[in-house]
């Protein structure tokens, strides 16, 4: 029976060919999507994984008493926006432990940098770089330690009393190999946030996969008015509904076979491409890029066996009676009912407003479901909302081709929504990405700060009162103010008196902070901080105000009764540099300040967004690669579904065309029963992605949803006009398949 079947399948001509071949191509989309996927899951952990050594300092840690210690000490640098990941070490003998990537510690004087820094500092001048780190560099560190191909990190050697004397220094006598419980700023690598992006990953595959599924089950109704016809009278000539099952089920799974063999093929294809975007701020490894025995075999069994119970399924028609194909009926109209899946998947995501669970597998296992229902929920009230739409439209029409095709919508809009389901979907995506990323863009995009702002290098705590140094040596101010490209200089000091305490905010109960002391000498040379008040001498400045990412040269600060050389005599907590902004002027005077404090991190004010806005570009990458993949996908279902309709009633269209309609009457039908569900239905798919992106958004973030604006609503009415074009492309084939010959072998 088998054989049999096998014989079937590719028996019908080109016809039978070319569904194979549609179904197979849907099915190595689908197959290959969700194998890059599942890939960068692995990845994000992989890539975790190979930085957990940053964290052996980690406080959480338990250590050994059988070797000797290494004093570790974890900080970060940067240079032009980019994060280098330093680990300043000193070994107390010859059994004390090596850092991955390396085979000895290094010797004071010599250091070990990852590939992309070593690369840098040969591409770069050393006095903007490369004087930061003493002596030389001894070699470089191996992919097993670097998250990324792009990570900046340097292994320091320095001695023992260096490391000891430095803060956050501890002495470690194993190397991390599991990531410990971070706390009060002790752990360097942070991970790559693999729970959120593995949160975001999961969403993003869920909403891919959904118009994969609809363009497999298009696909599989090409001709499936033939094919019910072929198997009912295959039923009325003797044979079983078991037999009729088995042939159905192989045509699928033939189709499904090769379609998965495909996409494992274009799972290889794109690894490359995959590997190259940086979803999580830095590139992934290739080899990261992985999928498991348990995937792969998962992948394989599941994909040809939910096709053959897809196949099974299509013909329980034809299985119940083999009369049913020819003699139709008006399928039962569909229910209200149908809502009830996406206002409950709604309603799952409302449940989560003040309830947002703590870990990322809590919040991936709360807010998945919710998206997912709900774009289920729009499969499952699709027809119901094109039915009420139909009827709508019928009642307020007398035009033959409206009256045709919603009279059509009416009695079958299962027929009329599937055409379309895949462009809601699409629809709802896109909507639901663009809210999401453009309100997190809203809040977060604020740290991009302006050039004045981001034009300045900051040496010392950020936090009030803490200390730098007792005096800033004469040579060091020199070195700075001989960079070229430097403005402006100004050191702020220690208020051991509490002079000039300011309200942390205008409420009147607000608690007073404690300023800086700062020459009103200095703030004339760093005018984006502000300026003292007329006739003082020193002024009281908050720390923070020289860490604004947005310049106030208007802000005036108040004068305190302490003259400047008093001030001068103060411990020292940051030095505040501005420049022209260039590139070698900021990093020449950071590389000044941190070979003269190495035990202390000097920043550009741009730094602070650093992090965050790699992030942020991570997601829209994400963004960019829903856009690119779901609207092709939707748009080549909404082309073969309209197709398929188009052979599937061939014969009646023709026996219109004999009575005299016409063909332009045809083709406005056409047009007008993909367009009206189309139109009816994207009005609710934009009203659910507008709702679920406003509860995620509260739930998980606490931000309020941001309108898309006008470029997505621009968006939004090019999609609808590509897809009228769509339909219109597949118009001249009604010409063509509704000639006299169909009527008479139909």
């Amino acid at each position: 029976m088998i054989r049999f079947s096998l014989r079937l399948a590719v028996s019908g001509g080109r016809e039978a060919l070319a569904r194979l071949l549609m179904i197979a191509a849907a099915v190595a989309i689908g197959v290959g999507l969700l194998l890059s996927t599942l890939a960068s899951m692995n990845a994000i952990d992989r890539a975790n994984q190979r930085q957990v050594w940053l964290d052996s300092g980690a406080r959480s840690r338990t250590e050994s008493a059988q070797v000797d210690p290494l004093w570790w000490r974890p900080h970060n640098d940067y240079y032009d926006g980019s994060e280098i990941r330093e680990i300043d070490v000193a070994a107390t003998g010859p059994t004390s432990p090596v850092p991955p990537g390396l085979d000895r510690v290094p010797a004071p004087g010599e250091y070990y940098a990852s590939p992309a820094l070593a690369a840098l500092l040969r591409t770069v001048p050393a006095v903007e770089l490369g004087d930061r780190f003493p002596g030389r560099m001894a070699g470089t560190l191996n992919d097993s330690a670097m998250p990324s191909p792009d990570t900046l990190a340097v292994v320091v050697g320095r001695t023992v009393g260096e490391v000891e004397a430095a803060p956050r220094a501890v002495a470690v006598t194993t190397i991390a190999t599991t990531r410990p419980e971070c706390g009060n700023g002790d752990c360097l690598s942070r991970g790559i946030r693999g729970d959120a992006m593995t949160l975001i990953l999961s969403v993003v595959g869920g909403a891919m996969i959904f118009p994969v599924l609809i363009f497999i089950g298009t696909a599989t109704r090409l001709s499936a008015a033939t094919r019910e016809q072929r198997f009912a009278a295959m039923r009325l000539v003797g044979a079983t509904p078991r037999q009729i099952s088995v042939i159905a089920a192989v045509e699928s799974t033939v189709a499904a076979v090769a379609g998965t063999a495909a996409g494992f093929g274009l799972y290889l294809a794109l690894r490359p491409l995959v590997a190259d975007v940086p979803f999580t701020g830095g590139r992934f490894h290739l080899d990261d890029l992985s999928l498991t025995g348990l995937q792969v075999l998962g992948t394989v069994l599941a994909v040809p066996l939910a096709s053959a119970v897809a196949a099974r399924f299509a013909l329980r028609r034809v299985t119940v009676s083999p009369l049913g194909v020819s003699r139709r009926v008006t399928p039962r109209p569909p229910r209200a009912w149908r809502l009830v899946p996406l206002l409950a998947g709604l309603a799952e995501l409302l449940y989560f407003l003040g309830r947002r669970p703590a870990t990322g597998n809590g919040q991936a296992a709360a807010y998945l479901p919710g998206f997912l229902l709900v774009m289920l929920g729009l499969v499952i009230a699709g027809p119901w909302l094109t039915m009420v739409a139909a009827r709508a439209v019928a009642r307020r029409t007398s035009r033959p081709a409206t009256l045709i095709a919603v009279r059509r919508l009416a009695d079958d809009p299962k027929a009329g929504f599937r055409a379309v389901s895949g462009l809601i979907l699409a629809l709802f995506v896109t909507t639901s990405t663009v809210c999401v990323i453009g309100t997190i863009n809203a809040n977060r995009g604020s740290l991009d700060g302006d050039q004045s702002s981001r034009a300045s290098v900051v040496q010392g705590d950020y936090r009030d009162g803490r200390q730098l140094t007792d005096a800033v040596p004469e040579q060091v101010l020199a070195q700075a103010r001989a960079v070229p490209g430097l403005r402006g200089l100004a050191v702020l000091h220690t208020n051991p008196a509490g002079l000039g305490k300011i309200p942390v905010s205008p409420r009147p109960d607000a608690p007073l902070l404690t300023p800086g002391l700062v020459s009103c000498a200095d703030l004339a040379e760093v005018p984006v901080v502000g300026h003292c008040a007329a006739g003082a001498s020193v002024a009281a400045v908050p720390s923070r105000e020289f860490l604004n990412l947005t310049s106030h040269p208007d802000a005036e600060w108040p004068a305190v009764p302490v003259s400047a050389e008093e001030v001068a005599k103060l411990p020292v907590q940051l030095l505040y540099a501005t420049t022209d902004g260039s590139t070698a002027a900021k990093e020449q005077v950071r590389t000044v300040f941190t070979a003269a404090w190495p035990d202390h991190d000097a920043h550009t004010v741009g730094d602070w967004a650093t992090e965050g806005q790699q992030r942020l570009a991570g997601w829209r990458q994400l963004a960019n690669v829903v856009l690119l993949t779901t609207l092709p996908i939707a748009g080549c279902s909404l082309a073969v579904s309209v197709v398929a309709g188009l052979s599937d009633r061939r014969r009646p269209f023709a026996m219109l065309r004999l009575t005299g309609s016409p063909l332009r009457l045809l083709q406005r039908v056409i047009a007008l029963e993909s367009v009206l569900p189309l139109l009816s239905v994207a009005v609710i798919s934009i009203g659910a992605a507008l709702a679920a992106s406003a509860l995620f958004l509260s739930s998980q973030m606490d931000y309020h949803l941001v309108s898309p604006g006008a470029v997505y609503f621009g968006f939004v009415a090019l999609g609808v006009v590509a897809s009228v074009g769509i339909i219109a492309s597949t118009l001249p084939l009604l010409k063509r398949i509704t000639g006299p010959e169909a009527a008479r072998n139909g």
